[in-house]
Parts: C-alpha cells; sequence; structure tokens
C-alpha cells in the first residue's frame, strides 16, 4: 500500500516513526465517489487468495477485468457477500451465473456457478448461493466476483477490505 505525504517539512521528520496512519478515499476505486466502507462478507471462507485484480477499461466499450478472481476450488460454497434477492440465475454462453441485487443499485454476480436459487429468492449475508461449478477465463479453481453501482462496474474489494492509501500525520499535539 503506498504511503503518500504532501508537504513535509524537515522539522517533521523525527515525527514520522511515532506517526498516526489515517485512510483517505483513493481515486479509482470508486469509494471515494459512493463512500463505500469495507462491511461486507468474502464470498467464500476463509478469505481467498485474489487471483487477478479489478482492472476496468478506460471505456465501458474496451476490453478489460470488470471484477477480481478468486481462489476457490470446484465444489466449494459461494456465499452472499450481504444480503439481498436474486436479481438472476441461470446460465450466461457456456456458465452458470447468479447475480444478487444488495438495494442502492449494487449488484454483485459470480461465475462460474451452479446454483438452484431462482430470481426473486433472498438471501441473507453468509448464505450459500451455490458451488463452484465449470470453466471460466480464470479457470481452473477460480471464482470470478463482479460488482455494479448501477450500471458501472466498480472494485469489489473495496466491500471487504479498506483500500483507501494510508496518510502519516503527526501525533496530536506535536507541530505539523
Amino acid at each position: 500500500m503506498a504511503i503518500r505525504v504532501t508537504a513535509l517539512r524537515a522539522a517533521a521528520l523525527p515525527l514520522l516513526a511515532a506517526a498516526l496512519v489515517l485512510p483517505v478515499p483513493a481515486a479509482g476505486t470508486g469509494a471515494d465517489a459512493a463512500g463505500f466502507a469495507p462491511d461486507w462478507d468474502w464470498p467464500a471462507e476463509p478469505a481467498p487468495d485474489v487471483l487477478a485484480p479489478f482492472d476496468p477499461p478506460p471505456e465501458p466499450w474496451l476490453s478489460g477485468h470488470r471484477g477480481v478472481d478468486l481462489a476457490a476450488a470446484d465444489g466449494s460454497d459461494v456465499l452472499a457477500p450481504e444480503a439481498g434477492r436474486v436479481s438472476f440465475a441461470g446460465t450466461v454462453v457456456d456458465r452458470g451465473v447468479v447475480t444478487i441485487d444488495h438495494g442502492s443499485g449494487l449488484r454483485s454476480s459470480f461465475e462460474p456457478v451452479d446454483s438452484s436459487l431462482r430470481k426473486g429468492d433472498p438471501v441473507a449475508a453468509g448464505d450459500v448461493v451455490g458451488t463452484v461449478s465449470g470453466t471460466t477465463h480464470c479457470s481452473p479453481d477460480c471464482l470470478h466476483w463482479g460488482v455494479r453501482l448501477g450500471e458501472e462496474y466498480v472494485n469489489p474489494l473495496q466491500f471487504v477490505i479498506d483500500l483507501r492509501p494510508s496518510v502519516l500525520l503527526p501525533r496530536p499535539g506535536q507541530d505539523s
């Protein structure tokens, strides 16, 4: 994680070792614009390794990675990261997909997933929504997780970890 220091005076250098670390919004994560906090659950247990990060294209029509790829063995459970209602459960091209509408314009999608859920089914955070099954662009042993706010894809990781960079500030009571 990068550390951003804006105006640093020579007198403040000794304070860096005992400085407070405070998060600030990071551009490009979606967290700065929408104010998301990392309060969802991971869609797999234990928290999986991230195999491929969120890498959206500069324009909606260009290629890019509109989600994250998580390590998940074939047959492992896929969990609802937050409460919501199933808005889609079916096959897209050649793989199973489950989409959950979390309200406020947020929808999360998972693939490849085998699920018995149907459109309209309610899910609570942590409920099993299906199992990893089949192949996708990141196979084998991979679960693709995407999150949209309206029609814009946002980084799913901002809902489970704090992606904001840290800023070093002097200890309270010290000159800045």
